[in-house]
């Protein structure tokens, strides 16, 4: 969602703040600004709309400067205008940038209002400012005043602030939201997403919840949410700057599509060791922990619940352990009985997501423990869970998640062996499903060998309002994740069902105008589903058929057939999706969308 971005230098930042927005910009938002230091005052830019904007503004009107604030804002309180854009101001003498959302924003907005503060936004962030304003000039230091601020908040909030009484120095404090320093040589950053930052160092340090932290050029210090001074420790990015530069492709969107080989490759292989998946890799108690799993709850929201929904299959199918899956939003809302022994299993591309993270902490104390399924190592999820299984997809941008999701579902097969070992899973089963999992780059290599065909088959959805996915088994959560590309990035109204279910209701919308989509499988489902399309096709629908068994499913009029790589079936989840992402990718070309920053989204959704 929102970003943030901060820097004290000895040199100018406006570029770097200005570089650090645009490598946030996937976050989706739809204003942008920028506060500076410039020696003498704190100056302040701002526009609606995308990060270019500002970047012209700044061309006309440089802030120069060695310490300084900016942000991208995703309208939450407020209609998306320069008015409401960050940073805020309280006078002229402190600016503050705000992720997340201030709950009990209007009771404060009231007091200050009270007290005599004018609001020249609707935002709840101005409240921030103000309090700031009225805790300096009640006597507190910024120190103090941050610290009294952030105790009178409700809500989620990662805040950056700077005060032209204190130049150079930059304040900063998070509590649900992330927020992560950049630690240089005579210059400290501050970001939302260490992308923003890889420009200007690789060494980052990662805040924790009720974390503040005083930044000047040369130091950093760190107090808990006790208020006790505490050391946090520096990791260095793995994947290089190159990771998040589209490089040859037009879209990160694409690019990361094709990056699907080597990520999940980099998914497994350091975890398999002689054909047998190592538990160490989850962690140090994993064995211990796994031993005593009786059943698994699985949380998620988006394209990382379809992830879920397909390790259900896998889980009572193959480990034969009870699973049960859940969007995040809903489960934390509503009163949960949790079974003995439950392993609770978050899955999130960010290990950030607001729902996920928040359903955690609800039931911490009610389970067996816990494991994320992750791609940021350090984020939130992953520090707050026992177990964690990273999925090294490297930077994701595109804010339509591709190589997540199927790294995901590698590292969900991987703890489906971990678990099934202890259940019904032979020591042959296991080594057979290793065995495919090695297959799987390849597999996956084939799949988008497929992409010039895929790309002709995409013209006939460019004029098209709504579509059709139909799928069985492990493939209609795939149909699911299908359905959600397609709506994301073309928007293009799109459903997906189980092919079972086509006469109870979607049959009535199919006509010619409603292309239906299918992902068939090569297993006993096959005969099931080839009487669906029947179905569809007595209708004059048109049906795109995606097979594992060509010769069983006949391309003929009104029936397009693509064949799939013969593959094991457990692997199909994974290599079917790989034609769908490429199928909404091409649509969304033709319609002219933004493919990598579709409207009214966010890569990252740390609030509610």
């Amino acid at each position: 969602m929102c970003g943030i971005v901060g820097a004290t230098a000895e040199r100018s930042v406006s570029g770097i703040l200005l570089e650090g927005l645009r490598r946030l910009e996937y976050r989706g938002y739809d204003s942008a600004g920028m506060a500076v230091w410039n020696g003498e005052s704190i100056q302040r830019l701002r526009r609606a709309g995308k990060v270019q904007s500002l970047a012209d503004a700044l061309e006309a009107q440089p802030l120069p400067g060695s310490a300084g604030i900016a942000h991208t804002r995703w309208a939450t309180h407020g209609k998306p205008t320069e008015h409401n854009a960050h940073p805020h101001m309280s006078g002229s003498a402190l600016a503050v940038v705000h992720n997340g959302i201030i709950e009990n924003f209007e009771q404060l907005k009231a007091e200050l209002m009270a007290a005599g503060y004018l609001f020249t936004s609707e935002t709840d962030t101005e409240v921030i400012a103000h309090l700031l304003d009225r805790a300096i000039k009640a006597g507190a230091d910024h120190l103090t005043a941050v610290k009294q601020t952030v105790a009178s908040l409700e809500g989620a909030f990662a805040l950056g602030v700077i005060h032209e009484d204190k130049p150079g120095e930059l304040i900063v404090a998070r509590q649900g939201s992330p927020l992560v320093i950049g630690v240089g040589i005579g210059e400290n950053f501050i970001a939302s997403d260490q992308l923003a930052l890889l420009p200007v160092t690789d060494r980052f340090m990662f805040l924790e919840e009720g974390d503040m932290a005083l930044l000047t050029r040369d130091e950093i210090t760190v107090w808990d949410v006790l208020g006790n001074s505490v050391e946090r420790a520096v990791s260095q990015y793995e994947h290089g700057i190159s990771a998040a530069d589209k490089g040859q492709f037009k879209h990160f969107m694409l690019k990361e599509i094709y990056e699907q080989p080597a990520v999940t490759l980099a998914a497994f292989q350091d975890r398999i060791q002689d054909a047998m998946v190592n538990e160490r890799a989850f962690g140090e108690q994993a064995s211990a922990i796994f031993d005593q799993v009786k059943q698994i709850q699985i949380i998620a929201c988006g394209t990382s619940y379809h992830a879920g929904m397909i390790a259900k299959y896998w889980m009572e199918g193959l480990a034969g352990i009870p699973c049960h899956v859940e969007v995040a939003s809903e489960y934390r809302y509503r009163p949960v009985v949790i079974q003995a022994g439950t392993l609770f299993v978050s899955i999130s591309q960010s290990g950030e997501t607001a729902d996920t993270l928040a359903a955690l902490r609800d039931v911490k104390d009610q389970i067996l423990a816990s494991l994320t399924i992750c791609n940021v190592p350090g984020s939130s999820l992953v520090r707050e869970s026992d177990l964690f299984l990273m999925t090294n997809a490297g930077p994701e941008i595109g804010v339509a998640s591709t190589k997540a999701f199927t790294t995901q579902l590698v590292c969900l097969l991987l703890t489906t062996v971990v678990i099934g070992r202890r259940f019904n899973m032979t020591q042959a089963k296991e080594r057979q499903i290793v065995e495919s999992i090695m297959l799987l780059p390849a597999l996956i290599e084939q799949a988008l060998a497929m992409d010039v065909d895929i790309e002709k088959m995409s013209q006939a959805f460019a004029e098209k309002h709504h579509s059709l996915f139909l799928g069985r088994g492990t493939l209609y959560p795939v149909a699911m994740e299908g359905a959600l590309k397609l709506k994301e990035i073309s928007y293009i109204h799109a459903e997906a069902y189980p092919a079972g279910e086509l006469k109870h209701g979607p049959l009535a919308l199919v006509d010619k105008d409603m292309p239906v989509v299918a992902v068939a499988p090569r297993n006993d489902m096959l005969d099931k589903l080839k009487a669906n399309l029947q179905e569809v096709s007595a209708r004059g629908g048109e049906l795109f058929v995606f097979a594992g068994c060509t010769q069983k499913v006949q391309a003929g009029d009104g029936i397009h057939v693509l064949g799939m790589p013969e593959m094991p079936e457990i692997l199909e989840p994974i290599v079917y999706t790989i034609p769908l992402q490429l199928l909404s990718y091409h649509v969304a070309v033709l319609k002219g969308t933004d493919v990598d920053q579709p409207r009214n989204l966010a890569k990252s959704v740390t609030v509610e």
